[in-house]
């Protein structure tokens, strides 16, 4: 694969995302290739009006995100489908996808510019609601609105009755997002490149309810028994919409998959033990 274009998503909250964002630029030119901004940075870094991130995609070879997880789990719900790779330059002090750190950001694309690289093919997710239909690459989760309440959530796999959980919400997980909420909520970690999904239960009422992993092709059912106000589904804890007594949403396997830029420096095995202070001080 030859890169000729770039498509370039920050986080115009984080102080040095547009200057960052203009240094990778203008090396870019230099060297022949295509760059485009995503709006929000481009107006900010005086790069013109720039491309809306749902059009990146179109002009681009590759994106690179300035910022933390948050920016590139955005960045994969507009590429997917588009099979483009996404190497996460990480702005913040904390990130599992954003493998690249700002020190490193010039000489990995010289790797990837000679086409030494590799990408790693994480499974998305698909929820459907009410008609409504959103994707996630982490993980779908449903939340309970009043926070002085358990929820009732009728969870079914494949049409099979699994339980009904007494909980504060349910996180529906992908292999990648094992590291995200559900890890916090108690889950496993589970490599990324592995096809299957995470079910965990958030503060459940009953301690035998423990996280459970399923097949990535399965489908599972989720329905809000509880008489809940504002009970809210949300994807990848960006994109959320409220939940109605009754609803059920529908979670499967996406179609569509991202491909994520390896670190050049470092393996998967490495980024953990780093990012959660295994053998060490975090």
């Amino acid at each position: 694969m030859k890169i000729r274009s770039v498509g370039i998503i920050a986080n115009s909250r984080k102080e040095s995302a547009a200057q960052d964002s203009c240094r990778l630029g203008e090396w870019l030119e230099k060297r022949g290739i295509s760059v485009y901004f995503d709006s929000e940075i481009a107006v900010k870094a005086g790069y013109g009006p720039g491309v809306s991130k749902q059009e990146l995609p179109k002009v681009s070879d590759m994106i690179v995100t300035f910022g933390g997880d948050g920016t590139l789990l955005m960045a994969a719900r507009c590429t997917r489908g588009y099979n483009i790779p996404v190497l996460g330059v990480n702005l913040g002090t904390f990130g599992f996808m954003t493998v690249v750190n700002l020190n490193e950001m010039f000489d990995a694309m010289e790797l990837i510019l000679k086409g030494q690289f590799s990408t790693s093919r994480r499974m998305m997710l698909e929820a459907s609601v009410d008609g409504k239909n959103m994707s996630a690459l982490n993980d779908v989760v449903i939340n309970k609105g009043n926070p002085s309440r358990m929820v009732d959530l009728e969870t079914f796999v494949d049409d099979r009755y699994l339980t009904t959980y007494k909980a504060d919400g349910l996180i529906i997980s992908t292999p990648t997002g094992s590291t995200a909420y559900s890890l916090s909520a108690g889950g496993p970690i589970v490599f990324p490149e592995l096809d299957s999904m995470i079910i965990n239960p958030i503060c459940p009422h009953t301690l035998t309810n423990r996280p459970i992993m399923i097949p990535a092709d399965s489908t599972v059912r989720v329905v809000l028994l509880t008489h809940e106000e504002d009970a809210v589904v949300s994807m990848d804890g960006q994109d959320s919409f409220v939940l109605k007594p009754g609803d059920a949403v529908t979670i499967r396997k996406s179609k569509d998959s991202i491909n994520l830029f390896v670190s050049p420096n470092r393996d998967y095995l490495e980024v953990l033990r780093s990012k959660l202070g295994w053998g060490g001080i975090l």
